[in-house]
């Protein structure tokens, strides 16, 4: 090829020469051509075109810019991890070197920028991704395209780019475009959401590619992924932009394009998404596989908190219009006679449950009239789903009640219309409805066969206006023949239509052909109960055991009516077979009869006395009760054999037998057994499962016999034990597995446990030291836990399975007796749970409402326990029994219950559980008499019962060294943020009702009644510095703080200082609280924590901002705390750079003047601390001396350890009292580095500070050994007097009245009282360690000098040996690890031989004035060291040593 060039070529050179720049090839071209309009315009047309080709934006921007170009190439622009991040560059260096490359290039710079900004995001997108999160961006990715869109939004705001062909090119990169990124566009006003898709050519492409990303989005949100905030807040932006689209009535006229684009799309999505639901629904979705997931996210927009208040009402009522019309509509495949055959399997309890969500969400926005008439429209004008139209009427009448009553009275408009123009199609509409909402019970909807008789069984019915309505409704009933139910053609035939005489023949062909059926169906007329439930699960049961139903109903109802009911009556006529052969013999099966009779035994005189029971019969039934009483002996036999076999095969001798056994330890952490016993146990609680389901399926409990008692009895000897190891096991540790047999026998066990609770031993579920013991039937309380879901419905499922054994094993007997077979906690436990599960049972109980019970549902294989449950919380003697003091579920009880419930494995959602705390407290508890365990209206005592309640459980929680995580019955704390947030409700109402004048829960007299929970359970506390007792205090005073935090601020401080009390008033509390507690325990480097000193602050200015003069009001209250509570100011100098912010904004906002005097004290006192540290200033230390030395010895902490020195250099400069306080509070440093491990300051670093600063007190001669007195010097009486902080030279002042300053002593209690205050207890005990921690650092001429040296190293000395023997020195004893590191220092018993061996050199040294002391110093300690009391009486004796000068040098 080379061959082939032009030799005079404008390169000037061949193959091998230098490649020409695009600059040189177009200028080559504008020399050779003269400028033409068309050919530029042609021009900037091409370029365009190849800016939008998909072409490398930035290798062309460097072939045009050249090197230079590098600087703004696209991927360092928006790689923010780059050293080259657009950082470096400005949004107008990038608008204007877009704006020189358009002019070169000859095209518009908004398209070129558009065009490079979506090159950005294309980039972005195609980066590696979070393959588990495929629409959504990574943390790196979602960094680069904010600085992208950072670019963007100044090209945007300088009119540099274009939207419209931004859109256009990205759709280009549309198979790699997330989600994510598209929704960024759009809440960050780039480009909207409306405006892609109107730009988009392809709609159904589109809506195709939005579906996908939907799915996904919806998926990940489920799947608990780590950026779900982001998730839901896209889906609920989209969400919003389709309903808003799609099902707004009036388009927006002002914009240019056509607004259909864009509803088409919304709707096209929104129909694609339930299409895929419903398809899914259709085919059976596995629970929990990623379609499942899908669902219930997408399901969950169908609610206002998602759609928002954007979105009119109407839009929303259309959109769920649309929806509701196309789940009734899509896929209509079944026909009529289908939906007859099939229709008892889409009831709604078993319709999939996320259907009936989405149902549920449908009502919320559409009234019942609406969703009826909805309905109606639907099946007038289109095909229909039967699956999806009579499983929505399920749902209907049994979530809308309002709708039932329009149900009725549209189906009768039905009926009326079918008999008028012999419509069958209104007919089988109305039939369906009608059964369907039948099959929920009547509850929901009356019976199949009432409504039917009320139809046909009289003149008045539609049918009997002419024989064209009688033809066409027999001819309708005969078409159903072929596909009806079993149960509906009894109906028909036992109840059949109306008919006139002369239009007989067609009732009787009906019939005929009904029979004829059922008896291809191998179904007997005779054989239907006389109470059959058309809404159970099976189609028809067997006679005997719906004879047995119908007995149970029929008891019940002559228990209400005190009458043989109607149904019985008729029966005994018209049903005479079905009476003889199976009502009769069910009703009168023998049994032992009770002593008392019951309302079976009244039943059955009242039939026998209306001559409804042949006399044979009865005589029959007489003999074989008589005989039934003689059995008990033969079981009691057999019970001696089992009895006899089971202790043979547990080893136990008869003297086993006979011993009594006095108490049960029974660990409930780990209960164990031997294998043999295992087995043994096993086999006897199998055998009492199985016996009990045998005898319930041929009669009720209480028409059992004894065998159950006698059986229990054999348990009640030496295999006691076992069998209690053996139900904590399964009750504690496996409940949620067993079975509803297991589930049945055992709580019959416990009941008849309970019956023999008086012959049975105490139970100890506590550590071997505990002694009090739990009666048996109260064991079962603290097996059954409450923590989890699966955890709950277990003992929903016990409580209801014991509870309703007992009412019917004893029905006859006192409210006494049955309270004596239960646990009152099994009975409290019932009632929360029916309370938390099921907001039917919160509404009062009427009279209509109390219900029978039947223990025979309970014991079939499809056990409801949710309506067993109901149907025992409505029982009347349960209800009787709930009045019961003892049965009462009280306040304290409720939050015990509540407080053991981790929210994060709850049955309730968050917002259930939000729902039914506030009701159980305002509208159970609250208003409740104290009497039957509420709070007689007083929110004050709800409050009060509720911090009582938390703390209890704060304690114990942890009894027995059990964790929060345990699952076992001593509770954790997951519940008790929820129980906090009530707190926080009722006292945000409490301060709402308070005096206007008064502090939030404040009275002059008592002050707040926090304060007061406070005080009492502090002093029910054990005193004393032991671990146990400071562990249990330590706890008690965390959650204190917590709750404090929780609540307002005003809490702390009030909430006005306008009222008439002393200034302090509202804050003596809480200054208490501080002082004499706080300070040992919360307190941290001498201050409180951060959390508790800002909220201190904010109160305080939260209140003073409410007074007329803010800052007199600060003043005075910061300086009262100097006096009253000065940890509250070294709490704020220590926190002060955090809190400063804060304070400033909250001050400045409702004030223009400076911050309050006292508060700029806090800033002089940081800026001085600071200062002091800098390498050349000298700052003058501000007053009060004590606080500025607490903000240097804060700011010393942070200095590292070979500096120390070096700064405290600048001490000798100033004031001894700033030298003294300083001292003070390094001493309390140097205890708290040995108190605290892992303290900042080191005790080294502490030790060489505290060193530096008396190294400064002794060379100028400060006194300082009154600091070790402050204990003695705040106690008034103690007269001693010794300067403290002040030099030789101006110890005169004390003898010079004309001095302006007097002296600082020890004496002043007030400066005592201070310091003591700063101080927690702990540090002050253990001042003796920090004495001898020093002692090499004791000049020799100052031991000699100061009179008080010895009295004060004695009293140390002594006091250090104490706390030794006491084991209080153990506290600051180094760990094993850190003794070498130490280098020795911190051992005490090191300390103490050296302290011991200083004493013994100094006491021959010291003159014998220094001795003046001794005797109150040895008065009740001279046992300590005998060896150092001898020497001190020795020296106090003995004459004047002249000769001092050849003791041993004691440094």
């Amino acid at each position: 090829m080379s061959d082939s060039r032009v030799p005079n070529s404008s390169s000037g050179q061949g193959s091998g020469g230098r490649r020409r720049s695009w600059a040189e090839l177009l200028a080559g071209r504008v020399k050779r051509q003269k400028y033409n309009p068309e050919r530029a315009q042609k021009l900037k047309e091409s370029a365009v075109h190849l800016l939008r080709s998909r072409q490398d934006l930035s290798a062309l921007l460097l072939e045009v810019e050249g090197v230079q170009c590098k600087k703004l190439c696209l991927s360092n622009l928006i790689d923010c991890g780059s050293s080259e991040a657009h950082a470096n560059h400005s949004s107008s260096f990038i608008g204007s070197a877009l704006q020189d490359q358009a002019s070169r290039l000859g095209v518009p710079v908004g398209i070129l920028s558009a065009t490079m900004v979506a090159s950005g995001v294309g980039q972005i997108c195609v980066a590696p991704v979070d393959p588990s999160h495929p629409v959504l961006l990574t943390v790196e990715q979602r960094k680069k395209l904010s600085s992208l869109l950072e670019i963007a939004q100044y090209l945007l705001a300088h009119n540099m780019f274009s939207r419209l062909s931004f859109c256009q090119e990205l759709w280009k990169i549309q198979n790699s475009l997330l989600l994510e990124a598209v929704w960024h566009l759009h809440v960050q006003s780039i480009v909207s959401l409306q405006e892609l898709l109107e730009s988009h050519p392809d709609m159904r492409a589109v809506g195709a590619w939005l579906f996908r990303n939907l799915c996904c989005l919806c998926e990940q949100i489920e799947a608990s992924c780590q950026h779900d905030d982001v998730a839901r807040a896209m889906l609920s932006d989209f969400v919003q932009m389709f309903v808003l689209r799609g099902f707004q009535k009036n388009s927006d006229l002002r914009r240019t394009v056509e607004p259909e684009k864009v509803s088409q799309v919304a709707v096209d999505v929104l129909q694609r998404m339930l299409i895929f639901a419903l398809e899914a629904l259709a085919a059976g979705v596995q629970e929990e596989s990623s379609t499942h997931k899908t669902l219930r996210c997408w399901f969950s927009v169908f609610s206002g908190h998602t759609l928002g208040s954007v979105i009119s009402t109407d839009s929303q009522k259309r959109f769920f219009g649309q929806t509701l019309t196309q789940i009734l509509t899509h896929s209509p495949v079944l026909k009529a006679s289908d939906a007859v055959r099939m229709q008892r399997e889409w009831s709604f309890a078993r319709t999939h449950p996320l259907l009936t969500a989405l149902y549920r969400r449908l009502f919320v926005m559409l009234s019942a009239e609406e969703l009826v008439g909805h309905l109606q429209q639907v099946l007038e004008t289109q095909e229909v789903n039967w699956q999806r139209v009579l499983s929505f009427v399920s749902a209907l009448v049994v979530c809308v009640p309002e709708a039932q009553q329009l149900l009725k009275d549209w189906v009768a408009h039905l009926m009326a219309q079918a008999f008028e123009s012999c419509q069958m199609d209104n007919m089988v509409t109305a039939f369906l409805v009608v059964r369907q909402a039948a099959l929920e019970g009547p509850s929901a909807f009356q019976s199949y066969a009432d409504w039917f008789k009320a139809s046909f069984g009289s003149a008045r019915g539609s049918h009997g206006c002419s024989k064209k309505a009688l033809v066409f409704l027999f001819k309708f009933l005969s078409d159903l023949v072929p596909f009806e139910s079993p149960r509906y053609l009894q109906v028909h035939i036992l109840h059949p239509p109306l008919v006139p005489s002369r239009y007989r023949s067609l009732l009787t062909d009906y019939i005929s052909l009904a029979k004829t059926r059922l008896a291809d169906l191998k179904v007997s007329i005779e054989n239907m109960g006389l109470y059959e439930d058309l809404s159970s699960a099976g189609d028809i049961a067997e006679p005997h055991s719906q004879a047995l139903q119908d007995v149970e109903k029929a008891i019940m109802v002559f228990e209400h009516t005190g009458k043989i009911p109607v149904t019985v009556m008729e029966a005994s006529i018209f049903r005479r077979p079905y009476y003889m052969s199976h009502f009769l013999p069910a009703l009168l099966t023998p049994r032992v009869l009770p002593k008392v009779p019951d309302s079976r035994v009244a039943f059955i005189e009242s039939l026998k006395s209306a001559d409804k029971i042949p006399l044979s019969l009865y005589s029959a039934y007489c003999q074989a009760c008589t005989a039934a009483g003689a059995k008990p002996e033969v079981i009691s036999a057999q019970v001696a054999v089992i009895s006899e076999r089971l202790r043979d095969a547990l080893g136990h001798s008869e003297d086993d037998i006979s011993v009594e056994i006095a108490k049960i330890q029974l660990s409930i952490d780990a209960p164990r057994l031997e294998p043999r016993e295992h087995t043994a146990v096993d086999l006897l609680l199998t055998s009492f499962c199985q016996n009990l389901m045998t005898a319930s399926s041929v009669a009720p409990p209480e028409r059992q016999g004894p065998w159950a008692t006698l059986f229990v009895r054999t348990m009640c000897g030496r295999v006691l034990p076992a069998v209690l190891t053996r139900l904590c096991q399964l009750l504690c540790h496996q409940g949620p597995s067993l079975s509803a047999p297991h589930i049945l026998g055992l709580g019959a066990l416990a009941v008849h446990l309970g019956e023999s609770r008086s012959v049975l031993p105490e139970v100890d579920v506590g550590p071997p030291a505990a002694t009090v013991g739990l009666p048996v039937p109260e064991l079962f309380k603290s097996l059954l836990t409450c923590r989890t879901r699966d955890s709950l419905l277990f003992c929903l499922k016990f409580c209801v399975a014991a509870i309703s054994y007992s009412l019917c094993k004893f029905p006859s007997q006192s409210l006494g007796i049955l309270c004596s077979c239960l646990s009152s906690g099994l009975i409290k436990k019932f009632q929360f749970l029916v309370l938390r599960l099921f907001p039917e049972a919160r509404q009062p109980l009427s009279q209509e409402d109390t219900a029978s019970l039947s223990w025979r549902p309970l014991y079939l294989p499809s056990a409801d326990w949710h309506r067993a449950a109901l149907s025992l919380w409505t029982h009347r003697t349960f209800q009787e029994l709930l009045k019961g003091e003892d049965a009462q579920l009280t306040y304290q009880d409720w939050l015990h219950l509540e407080l053991e419930i981790g929210p994060e494995a709850d049955v309730l959602s968050d917002t259930e559980r939000q729902d039914f705390q506030q009701w159980a407290i305002h509208e159970r508890f609250l208003p409740e008499p104290s009497a039957s365990g509420g709070c007689d209206g007083d929110l004050e005592a709800a409050c009060t019962i509720l911090v009582n309640t938390l703390l209890d459980f704060h304690q114990s929680s942890r009894s027995y060294g059990r964790s929060e995580n345990s699952d076992l019955f001593f509770g954790g704390h997951r519940g008790n943020e929820c129980i906090i947030s009530r707190l926080q409700e009722m006292a945000a109402d409490l301060e709402l009702q308070q005096d206007p004048s008064a502090s939030p829960g404040h009275s002059p007299s008592k002050g707040h009644f926090l304060y007061g929970i406070f005080h009492r359970r502090l002093q029910g506390l054990i005193s004393g510095w032991g671990v146990a007792a400071s562990l249990q205090r330590q706890r008690e005073l965390l959650m204190y703080k917590r709750i404090l935090l929780r609540l307002p601020s005003s809490v702390l401080c009030g909430s006005s200082f306008q009222a008439q009390q002393p200034i302090t008033a509202r804050c003596e509390q809480f200054f208490h609280l501080v002082n004499s507690e706080m300070r040992n325990i919360c307190s941290h480097r001498g201050a409180l924590t951060q959390d508790i000193t800002a909220h201190f602050f904010r109160g305080l200015l939260n209140a003073s901002l409410r007074s007329r003069d803010p800052s007199l009001m600060v003043d005075l209250m910061l300086a009262e705390c100097q006096t009253k509570c000065p940890l509250i100011l070294t709490s704020a100098l220590l926190w002060w750079p955090s809190l400063e912010p804060v304070l400033l904004c909250q001050w400045r906002r409702r004030c223009q003047s400076p911050l309050p005097r006292e508060l700029q004290r806090l800033q002089e006192g940081r800026q001085f601390a600071s200062d002091f540290l800098s390498p050349d200033a000298t700052p003058q230390a501000p007053n009060p001396a004590w606080l500025s030395a607490a903000a240097l010895y804060f700011a010393i902490q942070q200095v590292g350890e070979e500096n120390v020195r070096t700064q405290l250099k600048k001490l000798d400069c100033e004031r001894e009292e700033l030298l003294v306080f300083l001292f003070f509070f390094s001493l309390m440093g140097l205890l708290s580095s040995h108190l605290t491990p892992n303290s900042t300051l080191g005790p080294l670093k502490a030790l060489e500070v505290c060193a530096a600063v008396l190294e400064c007190l002794e060379k100028r001669k400060i006194p300082w050994l009154a600091l070790f007195q402050l204990a003695e010097s705040a106690k008034p009486p103690r007269a001693q007097v010794l300067t403290l902080g002040v030099s030789p030279s101006t110890a005169n002042r004390q003898r010079c009245p004309e001095l302006s300053e007097p002296p600082l002593v020890v004496a002043d209690t007030r400066l005592g009282c201070l310091l003591l205050r700063v101080a927690p207890d702990q540090h002050t005990r253990l001042l003796p360690f920090a004495f001898y921690s020093l002692l090499s650092n004791f000049h020799e001429d100052a031991a000699m000098r100061e009179e008080a040296f010895l009295c004060v190293a004695v009293d140390m000395y002594l006091k250090l040996v104490q706390l030794f023997v006491a084991g209080d020195t153990s506290t600051v004893s180094p760990p094993a690890g850190r003794s070498l590191e130490l280098k020795g220092q911190g051992d005490p018993v090191d300390l103490i031989t050296k302290a011991r061996l200083f004493l013994l050199q100094l006491i021959p040294r010291c003159p014998k004035k220094n001795f003046s002391h001794v005797t109150k110093l040895l008065a009740d300690r001279a046992d300590c060291d005998p060896e150092v009391s001898t020497a001190l009486r020795s020296r106090q004796q003995a004459a004047p040593d002249t000769d001092l000068c050849q003791e041993p040098r004691l440094f």
